[in-house]
Order: structure tokens, then C-alpha cells, then sequence
């Protein structure tokens, strides 16, 4: 069997390497394709590097700030390369461009297409994501659902569950790898001159909060706000996206709230395990701190993870400063024993499995 691997942007680059490595242990014939969407030591190269992978087979050039564009680019672009390896199925990942484009072309040339954390759902048809989401798990072939929950949105959605795995989520694999090896060699809280427990982290990107000025200002403002109250700092890898647009409104960041560019995963998982609380608009920040035990705010007014807000691991905020001090206080109280609900640390060796079945 020859398995071909698409990634595109930084939470692919985290959850595939772990099946990466799977396949090259094993001697597994496959290929990794990089659609480029995220690109740059910062937003890629740099998580290569910590997981020790090699570079990708193939690398394209998507970029483009018109989704359609970068959509169209990706399957023009990753259509000469499937053509030219014949693989029997295409693994694309969660619900960017990147999963959505390849995964099209794949439907229209006729290869096998294999969904890894299908079956996400906020049912918000407003979030670009939710429509990748639902268009990739509706042409696929093998849907590797991480929970049950997942399993059951399929379900209902009508697809056949035949087609429908649940393995866990490759999420876990990764951070069972690299947390210990962040504790033994990240310097971050030194270099940030950071003490365990005593801060927080805040992650913003989604285009709801970070492309209208009104709302970014005020996240930040009460984020501030929240830090003087409770005498505390809340540091900021601050992704390329905010940046601009920070700029382009001319805003000014609370003096409490610690700008740093975008992080390695090494520093990053490292700096997630020792802060207090994780403020947050990522889906898969959200199941790194269920699985980590650290206590999330999801800065959105809904989440296809579900499952982190079930066991208690997270809780959603609107952006005023009430929510927000309320989620506070509410999460810092939690003694972050909660049950991971992603697995254990085998979603990649159980995919692989499926797909070597399927070979026979």
C-alpha cells in the first residue's frame, strides 16, 4: 500500500507527525505532501524540527489570502503529484484549506480519501471550517472519528458506519512523545523569566474575533483588565494573522498581556504545561489542555469539541469582561483531574491498521 500524507498548517503538522513516524518505522511506502498554507520557520519548519521529521516529499505554493484561490491552488497543484505516485489512499487532516482542496481532488479522480478527526461539529455554518468539515467527511472514504460523539454526528449526518472508525485522537500520541522531552530541553520559562503556575496563555486567530477591530480590541482590553484585577501576566504568541491586523487598526496591547512570535511545539507544549489557565479560539489548543490537564477558556460562542466542556476541562466565554472573569475564577478553581476523553495515545497505530486492512 502506498499512503500519501496532506498537511498544510501548524495543528496537521502536530497531530500527523506521530503517524509520520509510524509509517517510517514500520517502512511503510508513503509520501508527504505540504499544501503551504502555513509557511516560514515560525508556522512550519520549526515543528518538523521538534518531532524530528524529514522535510516534506513535496511542498506547495498556496498562498493567497482569497480562500477559493488558495482552495483551487491546492487542487491544481496536488493533482500532478497524485497523479504521478498512483497512492492508494490520501490521508488529509481536521477541517483547514488543506483538507478541504486535496480531498476534493481526490473525490474527482477516483483515490481512496481517508478523514482523520472526522465527524467535528460546532453546527455554526458560519465558521469556514465547519464547511470544510462537513464537505470532506461526506466524500470520504475511511472516517477516523476521535470520539463517539464524532461517531454519532456521522451517524446522524447519514453516513454509513461501515465508513467510520473511532481511534482516539492523534493529538494524544503527539503530546505523549514530546511532553516530557519539552520539560528536559525547553528554556522558555527561563527566556521568559516566567514562574510555574503563575501566568497564563492566550491564543487568538479565528477571523471572528481577530478581523473585526471592535471585537479584538475588546478581548484584549478585558484580558487586561482581568490581569490587574488578579495581579497576574497572560503571555501571547501572537499568530501572523492578529499581528497584521493589530496593526492595520492601530491597537495597543495591555502592558500585563506579553507579546512573542509564534512558538515551536517543544516551547509551546512546555509553556502549556506550567501556565494557570489557556485562553483560546483554537479547536485543537482546546484538546491539548483537556489532555494536559490545564484548564481552557474558549474565547467563541461555540465549540466542535464538546467533549473537553463535557468533562469540565473547558468552558466557553463571550468576549465582555464579566464572562470572562466568571470563566476565570471558574476554571482556576479546577483541579484538572478530569478523564481525557481523546484515547490513549494509540490513534495512529489503530489508523494505520484500517488502512493496511484495506490493502488486504
Amino acid at each position: 500500500m502506498k499512503i500519501a500524507i496532506v498537511i498544510g498548517v501548524r495543528p496537521e503538522f502536530i497531530k500527523m507527525a506521530p503517524f509520520i513516524k509510524l509509517c517510517k518505522e514500520k517502512e511503510i511506502d508513503y509520501f508527504v505532501i505540504h499544501t503551504g498554507q502555513h509557511y516560514g520557520n515560525e508556522m512550519d519548519k520549526q515543528f518538523f524540527d521538534d518531532f524530528k521529521l524529514d522535510v516534506p516529499d513535496y511542498i506547495l505554493d498556496s498562498h493567497s489570502t482569497s480562500p477559493s484561490i488558495q482552495i483551487a491552488k491546492m487542487i491544481s497543484g496536488i493533482e500532478d503529484i497524485l497523479l504521478k505516485n498512483k497512492p492508494d489512499i490520501v490521508l488529509v487532516y481536521g477541517d483547514s484549506n488543506s483538507a478541504m482542496g486535496p480531498a476534493l481532488a481526490c473525490a474527482k479522480m477516483g483515490i481512496s480519501i481517508g478523514h482523520v478527526e472526522a465527524g467535528l461539529r460546532s453546527f455554526d455554518r458560519t465558521m469556514p471550517e465547519e464547511i470544510n468539515r462537513v464537505v470532506v467527511d461526506h466524500i470520504s472514504d475511511f472516517l477516523f472519528a476521535p470520539t463517539e460523539i464524532c461517531k454519532k454526528n456521522l451517524k446522524n449526518e447519514g453516513i454509513n458506519l461501515d465508513h467510520i472508525f473511532v481511534t482516539g485522537n492523534t493529538v494524544v500520541d503527539s503530546i505523549f512523545y514530546i511532553k516530557d522531552i519539552a520539560k528536559n530541553t525547553s528554556k522558555i520559562l527561563d527566556l521568559l523569566k516566567l514562574d510555574s503556575k503563575k501566568f497564563s496563555i492566550l491564543t487568538l486567530h479565528r477571523p471572528s474575533n481577530v478581523d473585526n477591530k471592535i471585537k479584538l480590541n475588546e478581548i484584549l482590553k478585558n484580558l487586561g483588565l482581568l490581569c490587574d484585577k488578579f495581579s497576574t501576566k497572560i503571555i501571547f504568541p501572537i499568530h501572523p494573522r492578529t499581528k497584521k491586523n493589530l496593526e492595520t487598526f492601530g491597537l495597543s496591547i495591555p502592558k500585563n498581556i506579553i507579546t512573542v512570535p509564534p512558538l515551536g511545539y517543544l516551547d509551546f507544549v512546555h509553556l502549556q504545561n506550567n501556565s494557570q489557565v489557556i485562553f483560546t479560539d483554537s479547536g485543537s489548543i482546546q484538546e491539548e489542555a483537556c489532555v494536559m490537564g490545564i484548564p481552557c477558556i474558549t474565547i467563541r460562542d461555540n465549540t466542535e469539541r464538546p467533549e473537553s466542556v463535557e468533562v469540565g476541562a473547558n468552558t466557553l466565554s463571550k468576549s465582555d469582561y464579566q464572562s470572562i472573569q466568571q470563566a476565570f475564577e471558574k476554571q482556576t478553581k479546577l483541579p484538572g483531574n478530569w478523564k481525557n476523553p481523546y484515547g490513549d495515545g494509540t490513534a495512529s497505530q489503530q489508523i494505520l491498521d484500517i488502512c493496511l486492512k484495506y490493502q488486504n
